[in-house]
Formats: structure tokens, C-alpha cells, sequence
């Protein structure tokens, strides 16, 4: 593997390369753009009167392609440019949203734009671990994962905007006549994710190449897939690298379902509308940006693994949404917990790039990380789906996962010392 002297010669000790954040543009926009889909997605299903368990069903058709595509997307990452492989993967997104003007169905229209992410996801971080030396990675992840978590929180945000009552105002009457099988007054909205898709579409052409380049591998799908299993198992293996991997496999799955089940929570308990509901996720933003930054500057990658005990904290505090019963003291809770998850995410996100990037390359790396991430997804949504289609009552729902996140933490945590212990002692 190889640099280019022109990505050295825009680098300094005490800044960040440019192309990083012509990067981080890119990553917010398009993350901007996935969330507000989720939410146009989720009104458009509840305008078609669909059933509820179809709800999570959005993010498991979203999710279906990390999985199952993980093999393939990190080797083909590391064989292309990746600012190119960031266009192709955008413009995949953008169609999505014109089969969904089209009038094609939600879980279809997801699930390509899903594709389209899932082959962004190795460009993305694979480039940020080739353009930063690992003193930097952990500096880098604080801007990366504030801006994406934000960009998650503000999309959700604007996901709310794209489907209150007011939006379909900004439509022409013979808008929503568009989709002739199917009606609808989320045509301006969808309009809107079309734009902005374009324009991370475009944004990427001007991403710059990192210059890193790798040996070239058989792309045959048998080879694929076994080579795609010794590097799932060499990075398991490693001691920081399977802690950092369970962590953040565990924080995913549950994550991605708490964001379905504050939604719900916030509309059965506090009163509020589908739209006010995305409103008030919004301000665990503030808490994420502030414990991002927080961690990028006070946590090094050598003490990573020191923030492990407020993974058991933040578990803890997912049962506390059960005694809040106004939206003030909800908003509150989020922030608190948006601080706890951004100080928390990101020395294990840079931990476990480091090792990645270290044992196998940027794009394979990241392809294994984004394989249990997602599979952990899978199976905590299709968990709740099942919970839903079941009745269960939403209150058991948000102890139990609270348990599990503490639990998990504290087992993660117990386990770590144990090996730190027990190679002190060697």
C-alpha cells in the first residue's frame, strides 16, 4: 500500500487534511438525507393504513444490504477510489427516492436506498483511516461521529418538517396526483430528500483521492466469503478489537430500536404527534455534539477503553423515560443521554478502526465492523417487530432494553479486566 506525496503535503500535525472535511460535508448531508427518509417513510406506510409491525420493518429492509453485502463492498471500496465508489452509492440513494415518487412501495424504496448506503459506509470510513495517522483518529472520530449523529438527530428533525400538516400546502394541487396508483400529500417531501441526495451526489465527485492503494484479491464470491470469515475471526479475536466490536454491535441493535421506540413512546405517553415526536429527538443532538467534542479532546486512543463504565450508565438510564411525563423532562433525559452515548461511542468507534485498519485494510475493515453492526440491528428490530405484533406493552419494551444495554456493558466491562488482569500477571 502506497501514499501520494500531494495527500502528505496538505497534512499538518496540528490540522486535519482538507479532503476531511470535504468528507465530513458529505457524510452529513447524506446521513441528513437517510434519516428524514426513514421518517417520510414511516408517514407514508401510516398513509397506506399498512400495520404497525411494518413500522420496524423500514429499518430492517434499510439494514438488509449492510449484512448481506459485507463481503463485497469492503474489497470492492479498497479496488476503487472511494470518492467514486461515494458517488455511485448516492446516486443509488436519489433513485430510490424517485421510485418513491413513482408510488412504489416503502419497504421496497428503503431497501434500495439501504444498497446504496451499505456501499457507501466502507468508502467513508475507510477514507478517513487512510487520510489520518492513528494519533489522529480519535480527534477525527469526534468531528465524524458528532457531525453523523447529528446530521441523525436534525434528520429526524426534518423528517418531522417533511411530514406535518403544513408541508403539503407548499404542493401544487396536482402534486400528489403525481403517483397515479397511489395519492399522496408527501410529494413536496419526497422532493426535498431527492435534493438533497443530488446534492451529496454531486459533493462526492469533488471528494479527493487518499492515494492509498492495496493488493489486488480475487472477487470470486466463494473467495469472498472465505476470506470475509478469517477476517471477521482475526478481528474478534483481538483483545481491543472484539471488546470495541461487541460494544458498538450492541449500542447499533439497540440504538436503532430505541429511536422506533422513543417515537412511540413520545406519541402514547406525552401526547405528541408523529412529526412532534422527530421534533423532540432533535435535542439529543445537543448532548451528542457536546460529548463528541468533549471525548475528542480529552480521551486519547491509548484510553479507550476507560469510558467503558458509562456504557452500564447509559443502559441505566433507559428505564428513567418511564417516570418523565412532561416533554420539558423528556427533553432533558435526551440531552443527558445524547452526552453519555456521544463521550461514550467515540474512543470505541476510533478503537475500533485503529485495530481494523491496523490487522486487515480501511475498506475491509470497516465492511466486518459495519457486518456485526447491522446484524446486531437486524435481529434487535425484527425482535421488536415481533414485540409488536405480539401487543407487548410498550413499558416492558423500554426496561427490558435498558437491562440489556446495562447488562451487556457490565459483562463486556467484567470480561476486559479480566484479560487486562490476566495479562498483567503474565
Amino acid at each position: 500500500m502506497t501514499y501520494s506525496a500531494a495527500t502528505s503535503a496538505t497534512y499538518s500535525p496540528n490540522s486535519l487534511p482538507r479532503a476531511f472535511y470535504g468528507l465530513l460535508g458529505v457524510q452529513f448531508l447524506s446521513t441528513l438525507a437517510d434519516s428524514a427518509f426513514l421518517i417520510v417513510a414511516i408517514a407514508r406506510v401510516v398513509e397506506l393504513a399498512d400495520a404497525d409491525w411494518r413500522i420496524p420493518l423500514l429499518k430492517i429492509a434499510f439494514t438488509f444490504f449492510y449484512v448481506v453485502l459485507a463481503p463485497v463492498v469492503g474489497p470492492v471500496s479498497d479496488a476503487l477510489r472511494k470518492g467514486r465508489v461515494m458517488v455511485m452509492a448516492n446516486a443509488l440513494k436519489a433513485i430510490a427516492i424517485l421510485f418513491l415518487l413513482a408510488g412504489s412501495d416503502p419497504l421496497w424504496v428503503i431497501a434500495i436506498a439501504g444498497w446504496g448506503a451499505a456501499v457507501y459506509a466502507p468508502a467513508k470510513y475507510g477514507l478517513m483511516t487512510e487520510l489520518l495517522p492513528s494519533a489522529d483518529l480519535v480527534r477525527a472520530n469526534g468531528f465524524f461521529e458528532g457531525a453523523t449523529v447529528c446530521a441523525v438527530i436534525l434528520g429526524t428533525v426534518l423528517g418531522g418538517l417533511l411530514v406535518s400538516p403544513w408541508m403539503p400546502l407548499l404542493q401544487w394541487p396536482h402534486m400528489a396526483q403525481w403517483p397515479s396508483a397511489a395519492p399522496t400529500l408527501l410529494t413536496a417531501g419526497m422532493l426535498v430528500l431527492l435534493a438533497l441526495n443530488v446534492l451529496a451526489t454531486v459533493m462526492s465527485i469533488g471528494i479527493g483521492d487518499s492515494g492509498a492503494r492495496y493488493d489486488f484479491h480475487s472477487l470470486h464470491p466463494v473467495a469472498l466469503l472465505q476470506r470475509f470469515w478469517r477476517e471477521n475471526l482475526l478481528l474478534w479475536r483481538d483483545r481491543q478489537g472484539g471488546m470495541s466490536m461487541t460494544v458498538t454491535t450492541l449500542l447499533w441493535g439497540v440504538g436503532a430500536t430505541l429511536q422506533l421506540i422513543v417515537l412511540r413512546w413520545s406519541q402514547e405517553s406525552l401526547g405528541l404527534s408523529l412529526d412532534q415526536s422527530a421534533y423532540l429527538q432533535g435535542v439529543t443532538a445537543i448532548g451528542v455534539v457536546a460529548g463528541a467534542i468533549a471525548a475528542s479532546r480529552t480521551v486519547s486512543l491509548a484510553r479507550a477503553s476507560r469510558v467503558l463504565p458509562l456504557g452500564i450508565a447509559l443502559g441505566l438510564m433507559i428505564p428513567v423515560l418511564l417516570l418523565v411525563e412532561s416533554v420539558a423532562l423528556a427533553a432533558a433525559l435526551l440531552v443527558l443521554v445524547g452526552g453519555l452515548a456521544g463521550y461514550f461511542v467515540v474512543p470505541m468507534n476510533a478503537l475500533l478502526q485503529h485495530r481494523g485498519y491496523t490487522l486487515l485494510t480501511a475498506g475491509r475493515s470497516v465492511a466486518v465492523q459495519g457486518f456485526n453492526e447491522n446484524a446486531g440491528m437486524l435481529v434487535m428490530l425484527a425482535v421488536y417487530a415481533t414485540a409488536i405484533a405480539w401487543d407487548l406493552p410498550l413499558k416492558a419494551l423500554i426496561l427490558s432494553f435498558g437491562v440489556l444495554v446495562a447488562a451487556g456493558m457490565a459483562l463486556v466491562y467484567g470480561m476486559f479486566r479480566l484479560t487486562s488482569g490476566a495479562q498483567q500477571r503474565v
